[in-house]
Protein backbone atom coordinates (compact mmCIF):
# COMPACT_ATOMS: atom_id res chain seq x y z
CA UNK A 1 0.00 0.00 0.00
CA UNK A 2 0.89 3.76 0.05
CA UNK A 3 0.14 4.78 3.62
CA UNK A 4 0.09 8.56 4.64
CA UNK A 5 1.32 8.95 8.20
CA UNK A 6 1.07 11.65 10.23
CA UNK A 7 2.98 12.44 13.07
CA UNK A 8 5.71 10.56 11.63
CA UNK A 9 8.54 11.81 13.83
CA UNK A 10 6.56 11.17 16.61
CA UNK A 11 7.16 8.17 19.34
CA UNK A 12 4.52 6.06 18.07
CA UNK A 13 4.49 7.19 14.25
CA UNK A 14 8.57 6.04 13.23
CA UNK A 15 7.70 2.75 14.87
CA UNK A 16 4.91 2.59 12.81
CA UNK A 17 6.51 4.22 10.12
CA UNK A 18 9.26 1.32 10.11
CA UNK A 19 6.75 -1.43 10.68
CA UNK A 20 5.37 -0.69 7.37
CA UNK A 21 8.35 -0.12 5.63
CA UNK A 22 9.88 -3.33 6.54
CA UNK A 23 6.97 -5.39 5.12
CA UNK A 24 6.74 -3.06 1.89
CA UNK A 25 4.62 -0.51 1.85
CA UNK A 26 5.65 3.11 0.83
CA UNK A 27 4.90 5.52 3.52
CA UNK A 28 4.77 9.33 3.07
CA UNK A 29 5.20 10.67 6.42
CA UNK A 30 4.24 14.27 7.17
CA UNK A 31 5.02 15.94 10.52
CA UNK A 32 5.09 19.84 11.65
CA UNK A 33 8.30 18.85 14.15
CA UNK A 34 7.28 21.35 16.47
CA UNK A 35 9.17 22.17 19.77
CA UNK A 36 6.23 20.35 22.37
CA UNK A 37 9.70 18.42 23.41
CA UNK A 38 13.15 18.31 22.35
CA UNK A 39 13.05 18.21 18.53
CA UNK A 40 16.31 16.88 18.41
CA UNK A 41 14.91 13.91 19.30
CA UNK A 42 12.24 14.13 16.30
CA UNK A 43 15.00 15.08 13.76
CA UNK A 44 16.97 11.46 15.21
CA UNK A 45 13.76 9.26 15.05
CA UNK A 46 13.38 11.02 11.44
CA UNK A 47 16.59 10.45 10.08
CA UNK A 48 16.44 6.59 10.82
CA UNK A 49 13.17 6.51 8.93
CA UNK A 50 14.94 8.58 5.61
CA UNK A 51 17.72 6.18 5.48
CA UNK A 52 14.55 3.54 4.60
CA UNK A 53 13.69 2.92 1.39
CA UNK A 54 10.06 3.76 0.43
CA UNK A 55 9.77 6.55 2.63
CA UNK A 56 9.01 10.31 2.11
CA UNK A 57 9.16 13.19 4.31
CA UNK A 58 7.31 16.15 4.25
CA UNK A 59 7.08 19.09 6.65
CA UNK A 60 3.44 19.81 7.08
CA UNK A 61 1.24 21.64 9.52
CA UNK A 62 -2.30 19.74 9.81
CA UNK A 63 -4.17 22.99 10.67
CA UNK A 64 -3.01 24.21 7.40
CA UNK A 65 -6.15 23.53 5.29
CA UNK A 66 -4.39 24.37 1.76
CA UNK A 67 -1.65 22.17 2.52
CA UNK A 68 -3.75 19.79 3.64
CA UNK A 69 -6.14 19.32 0.61
CA UNK A 70 -2.80 19.76 -1.99
CA UNK A 71 -1.41 16.61 0.28
CA UNK A 72 -4.24 14.18 -0.56
CA UNK A 73 -4.83 15.56 -4.47
CA UNK A 74 -1.40 14.67 -5.27
CA UNK A 75 -0.87 11.60 -3.08
CA UNK A 76 -2.54 8.99 -4.02
CA UNK A 77 -2.93 7.66 -0.94
CA UNK A 78 -4.66 4.28 -0.34
CA UNK A 79 -4.87 4.16 3.25
CA UNK A 80 -4.12 6.83 6.39
CA UNK A 81 -2.27 6.15 9.91
CA UNK A 82 -3.30 9.57 11.88
CA UNK A 83 -0.92 9.46 14.82
CA UNK A 84 -0.22 13.43 14.97
CA UNK A 85 -1.67 15.39 17.58
CA UNK A 86 -0.87 17.53 20.32
CA UNK A 87 -0.28 15.06 23.51
CA UNK A 88 0.07 15.11 27.40
CA UNK A 89 -2.90 15.78 29.56
CA UNK A 90 -0.96 18.16 31.79
CA UNK A 91 -0.08 20.34 28.90
CA UNK A 92 -3.03 20.67 27.46
CA UNK A 93 -4.53 22.78 30.98
CA UNK A 94 -1.91 25.41 30.00
CA UNK A 95 -1.78 25.56 26.25
CA UNK A 96 -5.51 24.89 24.97
CA UNK A 97 -5.01 26.02 21.59
CA UNK A 98 -2.67 24.22 20.68
CA UNK A 99 -5.30 20.99 21.18
CA UNK A 100 -7.59 23.13 19.01
CA UNK A 101 -5.39 23.53 16.17
CA UNK A 102 -3.68 20.15 16.08
CA UNK A 103 -6.26 17.72 17.85
CA UNK A 104 -9.73 19.75 16.43
CA UNK A 105 -8.62 21.48 13.05
CA UNK A 106 -6.12 19.21 11.83
CA UNK A 107 -8.12 16.01 12.17
CA UNK A 108 -11.08 17.95 10.41
CA UNK A 109 -8.56 18.32 7.42
CA UNK A 110 -7.74 14.85 7.67
CA UNK A 111 -10.96 13.33 7.26
CA UNK A 112 -12.17 15.95 4.59
CA UNK A 113 -8.80 14.76 2.68
CA UNK A 114 -9.50 11.38 3.20
CA UNK A 115 -13.36 11.91 2.03
CA UNK A 116 -12.44 13.86 -1.37
CA UNK A 117 -9.62 10.87 -1.88
CA UNK A 118 -11.51 8.00 -1.24
CA UNK A 119 -9.43 6.88 1.14
CA UNK A 120 -9.44 3.01 1.88
CA UNK A 121 -9.32 3.05 5.95
CA UNK A 122 -8.30 5.78 8.18
CA UNK A 123 -6.77 4.53 11.24
CA UNK A 124 -6.15 7.15 13.85
CA UNK A 125 -5.05 7.95 17.60
CA UNK A 126 -7.14 8.07 19.96
CA UNK A 127 -6.89 7.67 24.08
CA UNK A 128 -7.39 5.59 26.78
CA UNK A 129 -7.91 9.24 28.45
CA UNK A 130 -11.46 9.53 26.88
CA UNK A 131 -12.70 6.83 29.38
CA UNK A 132 -12.45 9.88 32.46
CA UNK A 133 -13.31 8.87 35.87
CA UNK A 134 -14.72 5.54 34.86
CA UNK A 135 -14.78 3.62 37.83
CA UNK A 136 -15.87 0.18 36.12
CA UNK A 137 -12.48 -2.01 35.00
CA UNK A 138 -11.37 -3.20 32.86
CA UNK A 139 -12.28 -0.26 30.40
CA UNK A 140 -14.41 -2.16 27.43
CA UNK A 141 -15.34 0.08 24.34
CA UNK A 142 -18.84 0.00 24.70
CA UNK A 143 -18.59 1.89 28.15
CA UNK A 144 -19.93 5.56 28.50
CA UNK A 145 -16.74 7.81 28.07
CA UNK A 146 -18.64 11.66 28.27
CA UNK A 147 -17.16 12.74 31.29
CA UNK A 148 -13.47 13.62 29.71
CA UNK A 149 -11.37 15.31 32.43
CA UNK A 150 -9.14 17.16 30.26
CA UNK A 151 -9.08 18.72 27.41
CA UNK A 152 -6.85 16.40 26.08
CA UNK A 153 -9.22 13.55 26.32
CA UNK A 154 -11.72 15.60 25.55
CA UNK A 155 -10.20 16.57 21.80
CA UNK A 156 -9.92 12.64 21.74
CA UNK A 157 -13.16 12.18 21.90
CA UNK A 158 -14.49 14.58 19.53
CA UNK A 159 -12.06 12.76 17.17
CA UNK A 160 -14.27 9.56 17.63
CA UNK A 161 -17.41 11.32 17.09
CA UNK A 162 -15.76 13.68 14.08
CA UNK A 163 -14.68 10.41 12.37
CA UNK A 164 -18.39 8.12 13.40
CA UNK A 165 -20.10 11.44 11.05
CA UNK A 166 -17.48 11.06 8.35
CA UNK A 167 -17.76 7.52 8.12
CA UNK A 168 -21.90 7.64 8.41
CA UNK A 169 -22.01 10.53 5.95
CA UNK A 170 -19.48 9.39 3.07
CA UNK A 171 -18.73 5.90 3.86
CA UNK A 172 -14.91 5.87 4.93
CA UNK A 173 -13.96 3.14 6.74
CA UNK A 174 -12.83 4.61 10.11
CA UNK A 175 -10.79 2.95 13.38
CA UNK A 176 -9.85 4.86 16.26
CA UNK A 177 -7.25 3.31 18.30
CA UNK A 178 -7.57 4.13 22.37
CA UNK A 179 -3.61 3.38 23.49
CA UNK A 180 -3.16 2.85 27.27
CA UNK A 181 0.10 4.42 28.12
CA UNK A 182 2.61 3.60 25.73
CA UNK A 183 6.25 3.53 26.93
CA UNK A 184 9.69 1.84 25.11
CA UNK A 185 13.01 3.01 22.69
CA UNK A 186 12.83 6.48 21.55
CA UNK A 187 9.50 7.66 23.84
CA UNK A 188 8.29 11.10 24.49
CA UNK A 189 10.38 12.69 27.42
CA UNK A 190 7.40 14.03 28.81
CA UNK A 191 5.69 10.81 29.74
CA UNK A 192 6.12 9.62 33.28
CA UNK A 193 8.99 7.10 32.59
CA UNK A 194 10.88 9.02 30.94
CA UNK A 195 11.29 11.62 33.42
CA UNK A 196 11.56 9.08 36.27
CA UNK A 197 14.85 7.43 34.27
CA UNK A 198 16.51 10.77 33.90
CA UNK A 199 16.06 12.04 36.92
CA UNK A 200 17.41 8.27 38.19
CA UNK A 201 20.40 8.27 36.50
CA UNK A 202 21.12 11.61 37.23
CA UNK A 203 20.72 11.37 41.18
CA UNK A 204 17.89 13.61 41.16
CA UNK A 205 14.74 13.49 43.04
CA UNK A 206 11.46 12.21 41.14
CA UNK A 207 7.76 13.21 41.42
CA UNK A 208 5.59 10.76 41.74
CA UNK A 209 1.60 12.17 41.94
CA UNK A 210 -0.59 10.03 44.00
CA UNK A 211 1.55 6.37 44.30
CA UNK A 212 -0.50 4.48 46.67
CA UNK A 213 -3.95 4.68 44.54
CA UNK A 214 -2.52 4.74 41.23
CA UNK A 215 -2.33 2.25 38.36
CA UNK A 216 -1.68 2.18 34.85
CA UNK A 217 -2.04 -0.33 31.74
CA UNK A 218 1.38 -0.01 30.53
CA UNK A 219 1.95 -0.85 26.99
CA UNK A 220 4.98 -1.59 25.21
CA UNK A 221 5.53 0.26 22.16
CA UNK A 222 6.03 -2.77 20.02
CA UNK A 223 2.53 -4.03 21.11
CA UNK A 224 1.23 -0.68 20.00
CA UNK A 225 2.28 -1.06 16.68
CA UNK A 226 1.54 -4.76 16.16
CA UNK A 227 -1.94 -3.78 16.25
CA UNK A 228 -2.15 -0.57 14.67
CA UNK A 229 -0.62 -2.62 11.46
CA UNK A 230 -3.02 -5.44 12.10
CA UNK A 231 -5.75 -3.03 12.34
CA UNK A 232 -4.98 -1.18 9.21
CA UNK A 233 -5.08 -4.36 7.08
CA UNK A 234 -8.62 -4.87 8.90
CA UNK A 235 -11.11 -2.35 7.52
CA UNK A 236 -14.76 -1.75 8.89
CA UNK A 237 -17.95 -2.09 6.86
CA UNK A 238 -20.40 -2.17 9.67
CA UNK A 239 -20.69 -0.58 13.30
CA UNK A 240 -18.57 -2.54 16.04
CA UNK A 241 -19.80 0.24 18.73
CA UNK A 242 -23.26 -1.10 20.93
CA UNK A 243 -23.53 2.64 21.73
CA UNK A 244 -23.71 3.51 18.24
CA UNK A 245 -27.29 4.28 16.67
CA UNK A 246 -26.40 4.03 13.34
CA UNK A 247 -24.66 2.12 10.79
CA UNK A 248 -21.38 2.80 9.47
CA UNK A 249 -18.09 1.49 8.35
CA UNK A 250 -16.56 3.11 11.96
CA UNK A 251 -15.49 1.27 15.08
CA UNK A 252 -12.98 2.10 18.09
CA UNK A 253 -10.84 -0.45 19.58
CA UNK A 254 -8.41 -0.56 22.95
CA UNK A 255 -4.92 -1.55 22.71
CA UNK A 256 -3.75 -2.16 25.99
CA UNK A 257 -1.71 -4.58 28.02
CA UNK A 258 -4.86 -6.06 29.85
CA UNK A 259 -2.50 -6.35 33.01
CA UNK A 260 -2.79 -2.69 35.33
CA UNK A 261 0.79 -2.45 37.06
CA UNK A 262 0.97 -0.17 40.60
CA UNK A 263 3.41 3.21 39.81
CA UNK A 264 5.00 2.08 42.98
CA UNK A 265 5.83 -1.59 41.41
CA UNK A 266 6.48 0.32 38.13
CA UNK A 267 8.77 2.42 39.71
CA UNK A 268 10.57 -0.74 41.71
CA UNK A 269 10.96 -2.32 37.93
CA UNK A 270 12.90 0.82 36.83
CA UNK A 271 15.12 0.85 39.78
CA UNK A 272 16.08 -2.52 38.81
CA UNK A 273 16.97 -1.82 35.55
CA UNK A 274 18.69 1.20 36.11
CA UNK A 275 20.51 -0.26 39.12
CA UNK A 276 20.00 2.69 41.26
CA UNK A 277 16.98 3.59 43.89
CA UNK A 278 15.05 6.67 43.17
CA UNK A 279 14.79 9.83 45.70
CA UNK A 280 10.89 10.39 45.85
CA UNK A 281 8.98 13.27 46.71
CA UNK A 282 5.00 12.30 47.26
CA UNK A 283 2.56 15.14 45.61
CA UNK A 284 -1.40 14.41 45.53
CA UNK A 285 -3.11 13.81 41.89
CA UNK A 286 -2.89 16.48 39.04
CA UNK A 287 -5.54 18.24 37.61
CA UNK A 288 -6.58 16.21 34.46
CA UNK A 289 -5.32 12.78 36.01
CA UNK A 290 -7.19 9.66 36.48
CA UNK A 291 -6.94 7.03 38.96
CA UNK A 292 -6.28 3.72 37.42
CA UNK A 293 -6.70 2.86 33.83
CA UNK A 294 -6.96 -0.96 32.49
CA UNK A 295 -8.28 -2.01 29.19
CA UNK A 296 -10.62 -4.85 27.91
CA UNK A 297 -8.65 -6.09 24.43
CA UNK A 298 -11.47 -9.06 23.74
CA UNK A 299 -12.48 -7.04 20.58
CA UNK A 300 -8.98 -6.20 19.48
CA UNK A 301 -8.09 -9.85 19.89
CA UNK A 302 -11.09 -10.69 18.08
CA UNK A 303 -10.99 -9.05 14.89
CA UNK A 304 -6.57 -9.68 15.08
CA UNK A 305 -5.91 -12.30 16.70
CA UNK A 306 -3.64 -10.29 18.67
CA UNK A 307 -3.28 -8.90 22.32
CA UNK A 308 -0.42 -7.19 23.91
CA UNK A 309 1.88 -9.17 26.54
CA UNK A 310 4.91 -7.86 27.18
CA UNK A 311 6.09 -8.13 30.26
CA UNK A 312 6.70 -4.60 32.42
CA UNK A 313 10.53 -6.01 33.10
CA UNK A 314 11.40 -7.18 29.40
CA UNK A 315 9.85 -3.76 28.32
CA UNK A 316 11.31 -1.34 30.77
CA UNK A 317 14.76 -3.13 30.24
CA UNK A 318 14.77 -2.28 26.90
CA UNK A 319 13.96 1.39 27.19
CA UNK A 320 16.66 1.55 29.71
CA UNK A 321 19.53 0.12 26.92
CA UNK A 322 18.37 2.44 24.48
CA UNK A 323 18.43 6.00 27.12
CA UNK A 324 21.84 4.47 27.97
CA UNK A 325 22.95 4.48 24.36
CA UNK A 326 20.65 7.62 23.01
CA UNK A 327 22.24 10.06 26.21
CA UNK A 328 25.51 7.86 26.41
CA UNK A 329 25.09 7.63 30.65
Amino acid sequence: MKVLLTGAAGFIGMHTALSLLQRGDEVVGVDNLNDYYDPKLKQARLEILQRQAGFQFLRLDLADRADVRRLFAEGGFDSVVHLAAQAGVRYSIENPDAYVDSNLVGFANVLEGCRHAKVKHLVYASSSSVYGGNTKLPFAEADQVDHPVSLYAATKKANELMAHTYSHLYAIPTTGLRFFTVYGPWGRPDMAYFLFAQAIVGGKPIKVFDESRMLRDFTYIDDIVEGVVRTLDRPPSVVSNADATHEAPYRVLNIGNNAPVALSTFIETLETKIGKKAERIHLPMQPGDVVATYADTSLLNQLTGFAPSTPLATGLGKFVDWYRSFYSV
